[in-house]
């Protein structure tokens, strides 16, 4: 890449199973992510598989400025708060992706 610095991306696919639970890890996440320089791109919402077997439940897109920034708010402190968060509430699936 030459040295260029592109974007990673956050993909998040949750499966809510206690919704009062998860509202409180929905109100706290965004602070958590801004800190890291990230930005909700896709946060929920309607979604529609046009090819494949994926059964979406609630899907995230999180945008950081390089896979880096990625990995460090995946890393932080205060996000590991919020996946054993998460851990009793949901079953998430994760993943961080290179951008172009």
């Amino acid at each position: 890449m030459g040295g260029r610095v592109v974007a990673g991306y956050a993909l998040i696919d949750v499966e809510i199973n206690d919704q009062a639970a998860f509202a409180e890890l929905r109100e706290r996440a965004p602070a958590v992510v801004e800190a890291h320089g990230g930005r909700f791109l896709v946060r929920g919402g309607a979604t529609e598989v046009v090819q494949g077997d994926w059964t979406p439940h609630r899907v995230i897109i999180i945008e950081f400025e390089s896979v880096e920034r990625a990995k460090s708010w995946w890393n932080s402190a205060a996000h590991a708060e919020l996946r054993a968060m998460a851990d009793k509430c949901s079953n998430t699936t994760t993943t961080i992706v290179e951008g172009v």
